[in-house]
């Protein structure tokens, strides 16, 4: 790793571009490790550490405004008011079509990190602040949502939009809502054009409610409007003596030159490595 200060790490880095600036750790007895998780927003693959983790993957993998994804690509290191220095490494990179970036942890219930994890995160929602992005604690998501976006996503893959001229069937088939198999049976084979349906629903071509289980007679509309990512949220709340000055930040030495040639220039032309599959 190399370090630099915060205020030109933003500037000049592409964090989206950096591999993890350390492992994610393997925690005897869990039922999950770590792993990666193919961006469909990307073409690659992002490093994930925890189930939580690879939920909030999901999420942010279908918002239209995501172009880049990374996993603990930056440590962030700063000292305290005593003059101790402390570090923290976000699990997850966000990078937004206008530039603008998010860097978030995965808690898998909201205590987990302790004080040492509110702590940090106000230090880095200040450090987020002032370059225009946004720190969040991302809450767990609830179970059926994280259910239906778990099916979604074994159809992100290009693959999945079927032969040519099958998309723009699909999508003609649900231009009013009705019933999910409805609509698929009207353009052929179920068997051939639901794979296609859970693509455009995984890409947001298509609509449903996700907060209710995703079934047959699920109601499937075409997608009207582009959804946006949302505003800075107000702060956490931390515990006592969190203050400190922000130093630096280290990223991940192997592809710092590159990304630092090609961080500033993308950042201030809005030019980001986007699109989804």
């Amino acid at each position: 790793m190399v370090q630099q200060r915060w205020a030109d790490a933003v500037l000049t880095v592409a964090f989206e571009e950096l591999e993890p600036t350390s492992a994610f750790p393997v925690v005897p007895g869990r039922r999950w490790g770590p792993g990666l998780w193919w961006s469909a927003t990307t073409g690659r693959h992002v490093a994930c550490g925890s189930a939580a983790m690879r939920a909030q993957l999901m999420v942010l993998d279908r918002d239209p405004d995501v172009v880049g994804l990374a996993g603990r690509p930056v440590q962030v290191l700063w000292r305290t008011g005593r003059g101790q220095v402390r570090s923290w490494t976000p699990q997850l990179f966000a990078r937004y079509r206008d530039g603008t970036a998010l860097l978030a942890d995965c808690p898998s219930r909201p205590e987990a990190g302790g004080q040492r994890a509110w702590k940090a995160a106000t230090v880095l929602q200040a450090a987020c602040a002032q370059a225009a992005w946004t720190y969040r604690r991302l809450k767990p998501l609830e179970d059926i949502l994280a259910a239906n976006l778990k099916w979604l996503a074994g159809y992100r893959h290009p693959r999945n939009a079927g032969r040519l001229g099958l998309m723009p069937a699909v999508l003609e088939a649900f231009t009013r809502p009705r019933p999910l198999i409805e609509g698929a049976e009207t353009v052929g084979d179920p068997i051939e054009v639901l794979p296609a349906v859970f693509h455009a629903l995984w890409h947001g071509q298509l609509t449903t409610p996700l907060d209710v289980p995703l079934q047959e007679r699920a109601l499937v509309s075409l997608t009207t409007r582009r959804a946006q990512h949302p505003p800075s949220p107000s702060p956490s709340p931390s515990g006592s003596g969190s203050g400190g000055s922000l130093a630096s930040s280290s990223v991940s030495a192997g592809e710092r030159t590159a990304a630092k040639g090609a961080g500033g220039a993308a950042r201030a032309n809005g030019r980001r490595r986007g699109g989804g599959q």
